[in-house]
């Protein structure tokens, strides 16, 4: 007896492609027509080609707030990455302690991205703030508006509160699968702490890891509303990394066709840094999976 196959079930996928259409590839496609055309106003539009693009390339500006990029997101999974495994090896595994401590590290991942910048730039504020206040009783100069090293040590002490939690959640998780019985093992055998995390639990975290720096470095590389909100890209350009740099460009030039090239450019850097992250830990994956 032959099978029939249902196809009926395709109607129901037809609004989530509609919606996916709406929000993500109609914009996508007007990007794409103002990356390749110049305009005057008046809806007057005159092919360009790929001339926006050269620009964009040989732009020191865009170079500059690529590298500004890279080291922000390189520093923040340096960071936020063994800080999280940190947590997760010393959070309680049972008991009410356990969802107490659930539930306080995901209170930050809950607040708004534009809550958390209002919050960090009032309390780094020298006169009303409890940092800046501190830190300037102290006698530590301290001032995120006027120097560079404050600014960038704000933006990312900023991100690392906001987002370790993330990382330490989904360890936590890999942690909580893996089953007593390896670890009875490793006692019977007399094996050290860093012997036990090393060949069992850091394996056994490799999934949601992969997982928790591929989150964490897209959401680095496309942060934005934080750090325009404490610093507003500055002083001077020091913290104006892409997404602010690709803002400033299309709303306060208004450059429509250099901003629509920066960002495909910026998109396909997004997915190439990506792929590349993703192909190298399933990789590393495959090779423990093999010992």
């Amino acid at each position: 007896m032959e099978k029939t196959t249902n196809q009926k079930a395709w109607f129901l996928v037809l609004p989530v492609l509609a919606l996916v259409a709406f929000s993500a590839v109609i914009p996508l496609m007007t990007v794409v027509n103002y990356s390749v055309q110049d305009t005057f106003g008046n809806n007057q539009f005159f092919w360009a080609g790929l001339e926006w693009f050269r620009e964009m390339l040989s732009s020191e500006r865009m170079w500059n707030a690529l590298w500004r990029q890279l080291v922000f997101s390189a520093i923040i999974l340096a960071i936020e990455v063994p800080l999280g495994i940190f947590v997760a090896l010393n959070m309680p595994k049972r008991g009410v302690w356990a969802s107490t401590c659930l539930v306080l590290m995901a209170l930050p991942l809950l607040i708004p991205w534009n809550v958390v910048g209002t919050i960090w730039q009032i309390f780094g504020r020298v006169d009303i703030g409890l940092l800046g206040y501190t830190l300037e009783a102290l006698g530590i100069d301290y001032n995120y508006t006027q120097d560079i090293f404050s600014a960038w040590a704000t933006v990312i002490v900023m991100d690392v509160w906001h987002w370790t939690s993330l990382v330490a959640l989904l360890a936590y998780a890999g942690l909580q699968s893996i089953p007593d019985a390896y670890y009875q093992a490793a006692k019977i055998d007399q094996a050290s702490r860093w012997a036990v995390f090393r060949y069992i639990e850091l394996p056994k975290m490799s999934g949601v890891l992969m997982i928790a720096i591929l989150l964490r470095f897209m959401d680095s590389f496309m942060i934005y509303t934080e750090p325009f909100v404490v610093t507003g890209g500055g002083p001077g350009n020091a913290t104006t990394f892409l997404s602010i740099d690709l803002v400033k460009m299309a709303l306060g030039q208004f450059d429509l066709g250099p901003a629509a090239a920066f960002s495909i450019m910026y998109f396909l850097v997004i997915l190439l840094i990506s792929w590349v992250f993703y192909t190298v830990m399933t990789n590393l994956d495959r090779r423990e999976g093999h010992r």
